[in-house]
């Protein structure tokens, strides 16, 4: 387990140097492949945690998505300010990230987003066994949880769309694309930056519950990228759509929202392990230390 100091100085009204110090521990890495997490009862605990989050997530969000749909369809003669909006729909998405984290951060570490697990896969905080599974239950969770919607839905699922992620009609596939990387990329960084034990041990006298800033980034980015996309950054909530939507649209934009996230997730992975965390310098300092 590697071990940082950092040394502040902090000046008196003498003008006199007093120099605290704060340490922390980084957790050790995962394994890269960990056959005996398949003995664990703790292993199957999580991915039943992030299967019934994500099922959570998805079944209230695309119900949101489809009831604001049928409320501001001009075909009914409804009140077209009724509705929750563009802004109550990114509510609900940020809302529930942030209830969903807090309520599984302990048991799974709260992913609910194949994006999420595959960027701390890479900062070596899952291992590959984990990161197959935490995916596998995701998008399970996904298909199930939109499938709870057009059961109880029958009615508007198909006409409005199922809460599928396409592309909208002015957008190339490539700005399509962009929006995706660059939203996954607010929302990974974010989780890292959430989570940082650095952060933890410097700014401990600030009080900062993670799945706070998490959800709101969510939120923050939905306001962004609906107009574009509809808002994938989760492949589990694009895929699990478009399986029970099953329309061409759906499927032909669908790499969209699997590309894109996985990019922007490695990026944000590259950018706070090795920018801002130095990883690599420190691993060399290490080494030469060593030799």
């Amino acid at each position: 387990m590697t071990k940082d100091v950092e040394v502040a100085e902090h000046h008196g009204g003498g003008g006199g140097g007093e120099y605290s110090a704060k340490d922390y521990h980084d957790p050790p890495p995962a394994p890269f492949f960990d056959a005996d997490e398949l003995t664990k009862w703790s292993f199957y605990r999580a991915l039943i945690a992030e299967f019934v989050a994500t099922l959570l997530f998805l079944y209230v969000t695309v119900l949101t998505v489809i009831g604001y749909k049928s409320q501001t369809d001009p075909d009914l003669d409804l009140d077209q300010c009724g509705g929750v909006g563009v802004l109550g729909i990114a509510w609900a998405f940020g809302g529930m990230i942030f209830i969903l984290v807090y309520c599984t951060a302990g048991i799974s570490g709260g992913h609910i987003n194949p994006a999420v697990t595959f960027g701390l896969f890479l900062a070596r905080k899952v291992s590959l066994i984990r990161a197959v599974g935490y995916m596998i239950a995701q998008c399970l969770g996904a298909i199930c949880g939109v499938g709870l919607v057009k059961a109880f839905q029958s009615s508007y699922y198909d006409r409005y769309g199922g809460g599928a992620n396409e592309l909208a009609d002015g957008y190339n596939k490539g700005t399509g694309l962009g929006a995706e990387i660059i939203g996954t990329f607010v929302l990974v960084y974010t989780v890292f930056s959430a989570t940082d034990p650095k952060r933890s041990a410097r700014d401990s006298h600030v009080p900062v519950l993670a799945p706070l800033p998490i959800g709101f980034a969510v939120f923050m980015v939905h306001l962004a990228t609906i107009p574009i996309t509809g808002t994938g950054i989760n492949p589990a909530r694009s895929f699990g759509a478009a399986v029970i939507y099953n329309k061409a649209k759906a499927w032909d934009d669908q790499w969209i929202f699997w590309v894109g996230p996985f990019i922007g997730a490695f990026a944000a992975a590259v950018y706070h392990q090795f920018v801002l965390r130095a990883a690599a310098i420190k691993a060399l300092g290490s080494f030469r230390s060593n030799a």
